[in-house]
Order: C-alpha cells, then sequence, then structure tokens
C-alpha cells in the first residue's frame, strides 16, 4: 500500500506520511487499522486451520477469517469469511480476543484482528476455496502446526484459544447462524 503525498480534497502535496494535515485546506489524513474478523472453528476440541494458497504468508496454516465490509459486523465477517473459505455454516460465540498486526511484511496495511469463537454442525464436511485455501486440517491442542501465518500475533491468538478451551463461549447476540448463512449483508 503506497502512503499518500497528495491531498484527497485539494490535491496539494502532503509534507510528511499520515497522520498529517494538509496545509492548503486542513484536511486530516490518517493510516487506520483495517478492521479484519475471524473464526475459531472447534470441532470436539480440535481446531479447524486452514492453509493459505496466496500471499501473504503463503502455504503458512491460518484462522478462517478476513477483511469486514462497509458496516459489516465484524461476527458476521467472521460467519462469512469461514463459509466463502471451507463451506462450513457456523455458529459465532463470544469474542477470544482483539490484536494489531500488519497485513503483510512490509508493515504498512495495519489491521485490527478481531476473534470469534465458532462451532460447526458436527455431520457438514469442509470444502477447500481453492482460489484461498490449500488444505483444511483439524488439530488438537497439543498437535498445532507450529508454522503460523501472520507470525506477530497469530501464535498468541493460538495461545489464547488453547488456555479459553475448556471454557463454555457465550454466543454473541448479535448474529445468529441462521441469519448469516440467509443474509450474510452488514448487521447494523
Amino acid at each position: 500500500m503506497a502512503l499518500p503525498r497528495f491531498c484527497s480534497q485539494c490535491g496539494a502535496p502532503l509534507l510528511a506520511p499520515p497522520p498529517v494535515t494538509c496545509r492548503a485546506c486542513d484536511t486530516s489524513h490518517w493510516l487506520d487499522a483495517k478492521p479484519c474478523a475471524g473464526a475459531l472453528v472447534t470441532r470436539r476440541g480440535r481446531l479447524m486451520l486452514v492453509r493459505r494458497a496466496h500471499d501473504p504468508w503463503r502455504g503458512q496454516w491460518d484462522v478462517p477469517g478476513g477483511f469486514c465490509g462497509p458496516r459489516e459486523h465484524p461476527a458476521t465477517t467472521a460467519a462469512r469469511e469461514v463459509l466463502e473459505e471451507t463451506g462450513l455454516a457456523v455458529t459465532i460465540g463470544g469474542i477470544l480476543g482483539m490484536w494489531i498486526d500488519s497485513y503483510a511484511p512490509d508493515g504498512e496495511k495495519v489491521t485490527l484482528n478481531i476473534y470469534f469463537h465458532a462451532t460447526t454442525d458436527e455431520t457438514e464436511d469442509a470444502v477447500a476455496d481453492p482460489t484461498e485455501v490449500a488444505e483444511i486440517g483439524w488439530f488438537a491442542p497439543d498437535e498445532l502446526p507450529a508454522q503460523l501465518a501472520f507470525p506477530a500475533h497469530l501464535p498468541a491468538v493460538v495461545r489464547a484459544w488453547k488456555e479459553s478451551a475448556g471454557s463454555v463461549s457465550r454466543p454473541a447476540p448479535a448474529v445468529a447462524r441462521a441469519a448469516v448463512a440467509r443474509n450474510p449483508g452488514p448487521l447494523v
């Protein structure tokens, strides 16, 4: 992601990278974190991870997730991303936590990553979308792979999941499985 060099309002040159205010028109420019959401899907005590089929971190194991759409609730994003990447409809539970990171090793696109507990029907089979996922795996807490995508935060996410694996997570009140499956639009 290239840093803006000119004001988006008047076109004047910016004297510094954001955060900066244009001296010509007083417009503020920011590099806000991009909201992302992921779901730690469990089945019979095992965590589902997906092997990334594209950069960044191609070939590394990751939690299903992605960028939030405009006005899309992060819980809806988490459920939508699991469905897109694995074909599984999930029930979103409580929030595991939030982590700040960069999307790629260059560090220019800052992300706010919100992770939710999730469950899925025991009888449904996961089917990888080959444009996003090279492989799907289910891992017991003591069998998790070492090569995780987004190494600045995903190992901490997985540790938090392992620590909470025995606890019961409350369902998120705003998102139900049926609502996400029928209406992938935003909840406001």
